[in-house]
């Protein structure tokens, strides 16, 4: 099968990409490189590059593909609030562009990277029947583009969205605006972990191979299965308050748990339930996040990946942009020198 994946460079799109040649798919990767191509360095010569935005690319791009994993969007509130209505535009309407695109050209398969972020804030367990209530402009973007995308579905055009919990764990694309990622690195520099608000916040989480696991279970699924559905791609017993994963991130590692508060806007709340994805995938996740925060706490430890500005998402764009103002400054004609 041909695949193609959007954002195939990025922090889940790069180890997506991997498991993908280790089950033998044919893989292209359209992406914009913001953070460079270095996360798919050795494997380069497994597969396709092509440099190109959602928003602007031709439906040739889709030419020959069977399948579509559409992960290519700003990735989190914070970035998302920048400008947005160019989060809207990028995580919205190019999805659905990309969407209807695909079913155009005769793509047989379409799965959206949507996320667990659209439920918001609630007081009772989720399930993908639950009316979501996107509280940030991100995942308004995600709710906007499932109902745009959804029913696009027919007997030869199998849509699938997947609503993923907040991922965690090592990328060749590291993160560490990521809460669970965030709180590890915390306890290696030996610093206080900030939690926001009161702790008391409930989030599903899920490491970063399971969540590739989920996509590829239902890229492989019988279509009948998945076609037109929704699923939260998860654990029941993954949904922690933002407290108990600070103080996980600690004992995991057997650092001492000292943390500080801080003021947030960020009110979202949500346990998710996934039996969904278990009973008609047989879908169950094989890492804890206690494997996630050694994974993390020894790569860095071991120097495989570092802290920098390009694992903060927002200020790497914001630096892109004080890059493109100074370019803008000094050239001439078209010219630096």
């Amino acid at each position: 099968m041909r695949v193609l994946v959007t954002g195939g460079a990025g922090y889940v799109g790069s180890v997506l990409t991997r498991m993908l040649l280790d089950e033998g798919f044919d893989v292209t990767i359209l992406d914009r490189f913001f953070f460079g191509k270095e996360s798919l360095e050795e494997i380069s010569d497994q597969i396709r590059l092509v440099k190109g935005d959602t928003r602007w690319v031709d439906s040739s791009i889709m030419r020959g593909v069977d399948a579509v994993i559409d992960m290519a969007a700003l990735s989190n509130d914070p970035v998302g609030e920048l400008n947005p209505e160019m989060t809207l535009d990028i995580n919205y309407r190019a999805r659905v562009r990309m969407s209807k695109f695909a079913r155009k050209r005769g793509v047989r398969r379409y799965l959206l990277a949507s996320s667990a972020s659209v439920y918001g804030l609630k007081n009772r367990v989720c399930t993908e029947k639950t009316r979501v209530h996107p509280l940030t402009t991100y995942a308004k973007a995600n709710a906007l583009w499932e109902a745009g995308a959804l029913p696009l579905a027919n007997k030869k055009f199998c849509v699938t969205a997947l609503r993923q919990s907040s991922v965690y764990g090592i990328s060749k694309r590291m993160r560490f605006d990521i809460a669970f990622n965030n709180m590890v690195l915390s306890v290696f520099k030996g610093g206080k972990l900030p939690i926001m608000r009161d702790g008391t916040q409930v989030r599903p989480i899920i490491h970063i191979k399971d969540t590739c696991r989920a996509f590829i279970s239902v890229l492989k699924a019988e279509p009948d299965l998945v076609n037109g559905q929704v699923f939260n791609a998860g654990s029941n017993d993954q949904n922690y308050q933002i407290f108990e994963l600070a103080r996980m991130a600690s004992k995991s590692v057997g650092a001492p748990f000292r943390y500080k508060w801080y003021g947030s806007p960020d009110f979202r709340s949500y346990t998710v339930n996934f039996d969904k994805i278990r009973t008609t995938l047989g879908f169950k996740p094989k890492f804890t996040p206690t494997d996630g925060a050694r994974e993390v706490f020894n790569g860095l430890k071991k120097g495989v990946i570092a802290s920098d500005e390009k694992t903060v998402t927002i200020q790497w764009y914001k630096r892109l942009q004080e890059y493109q103002q100074v370019v803008h400054d000094v050239e001439l004609r078209g010219r630096i020198l």
